[in-house]
């Protein structure tokens, strides 16, 4: 008796020009996936900007014992996202809303007038001209920055300070403004919590888990003080600050800042 079933799919014979090819990407998802990688490098600690040299007044802390164990340097770095979420987040926002050499001069300006602090001034000129630097090599594809460099390079016009360097090169690689905001916030507590790991307050297994718990305080923070003007920009922990100044008087120290 002769089965009426339909033929296994397995047994099926496909002829080639039956499949139908894939389509390829349009050059618009192409550049806009190449940008992934840009932005995704950009957050990378492998990326040479010197922000491992600084310790954002962990050190002066410490030695100062105002940072003596794992939750009193919880407390610090809640402390350090609050302030830079205060006083530099508004730089960031600002730069990445017009990332046009115009407007960054009148922030990087403004900038160097609030930063009464020679220890955290030099840290953030420092930090500003590697990121500037290594941007203009690693990014070529973005003239911009070639020609920013090459303008203002050994000028006094501007002091090339981090927030509205990353603010502006953040939205030239096509972040959009809260991205770029909680991009500068998380860097800040990666770098705070490696100085950490450095100065022997805790190993790099709390380190990681200390990372994840202060996440939830960083993200209050952004929510708290993202999107507002410079004019808004203030200082909310000074005794950071003035920890921060006492860090070029320590006798022995093994960070910049």
């Amino acid at each position: 008796m002769e089965c009426d079933y339909p033929a296994s799919k397995k047994n099926k014979v496909v002829h080639p020009m039956d499949c139908e090819m894939k389509e390829e990407p349009t050059n618009a998802a192409s550049m806009n996936q190449h940008s992934l990688w840009s932005q995704w490098q950009l957050l990378d600690s492998i990326l040479p900007t010197g922000g491992f040299a600084h310790s954002y007044g962990l050190e002066a802390a410490m030695q100062s014992r105002m940072v003596n164990n794992p939750e009193e340097l919880r407390s610090f770095v809640v402390q350090v996202l609050e302030n830079t979420g205060s006083l530099l987040l508004p730089f960031v926002f600002c730069a990445n809303k017009s990332p046009d050499a115009a407007t960054w001069v009148k922030l990087d300006q403004l900038l160097e007038a609030m930063l009464t602090n020679e220890v955290s001034r030099k840290a953030s000129m420092s930090q500003g001209s590697a990121l500037l630097r290594v941007a203009a090599s690693v990014f070529t594809e973005i003239q911009s920055l070639q020609d920013l460099r090459q303008t203002f390079l050994g000028s006094k016009i501007v002091s090339f300070h981090h927030a509205p360097i990353f603010g502006l090169l953040c939205g030239l690689v096509g972040f959009d403004s809260e991205t770029t905001q909680r991009a500068y916030m998380f860097i800040t507590m990666r770098d705070v919590i490696s100085a950490a790991t450095r100065l022997n307050l805790i190993g790099p297994l709390a380190a990681s888990v200390l990372q994840h718990q202060v996440a939830a305080d960083a993200e209050r923070m952004v929510q708290k003080w993202k999107d507002r003007g410079v004019e808004e920009a203030t200082q909310t922990t000074p005794l950071l600050d003035a920890l921060q100044g006492c860090h070029a008087y320590m006798f022995s120290r093994l960070f910049c800042s």
